[in-house]
């Protein structure tokens, strides 16, 4: 029973080895199309970012969650937060949605994969003069910058 289990615990150590493979992240620029569109996206990234910049809030009802980029599976791959306040909400929606696109664009492109999972909006509150991620939320996945 003990080889049994240490068989199983290498092999599925091999797996999760091989899903969280580091060498994979640079894989959508294998086509020129996948190149070229994760260029794009991080451009429109740091726009975003940008246009955020530092969220500053008094209260939390300033703060908002943005759902930023794409899952090949559907949904956001995160959410960034923004304070309404000093924030042109307009043009930081087009963006997001021009992320979306592109992002899209680059899954299709290079057939890149991705966990079918729900991500919740987090929602975002102030703390200490600063739009926040809501503290319910788990984490969520890191956007590229």
């Amino acid at each position: 029973m003990r080889k049994l289990f240490l068989i199983l615990l290498l092999g599925c150590s091999a797996c999760t080895t091989q899903a969280q493979d580091p060498g994979r992240k640079g894989a959508s620029a294998g086509t020129p199309a996948a190149g070229a569109a994760a260029a794009q996206g991080g451009a429109t990234l740091a726009r975003i970012r940008a246009l955020i910049g530092e969220a500053s809030c008094t209260h939390s009802g300033q703060c908002r969650s943005l759902p930023v980029g794409a899952l090949a599976c559907g949904g956001p791959q995160a959410y960034l937060p923004y304070s309404e306040s000093g924030t042109d909400e307009k043009a930081l929606r087009a963006l997001a949605e021009q992320f979306k696109a592109e992002r899209q664009a680059e899954i299709k492109a290079s057939g890149l994969v991705s966990t079918c999972r729900y991500l919740p909006d987090p929602g975002a509150v102030c703390s200490s003069g600063s739009c926040q991620l809501g503290a319910s939320s788990p984490s969520a996945p890191p956007v590229a910058r």
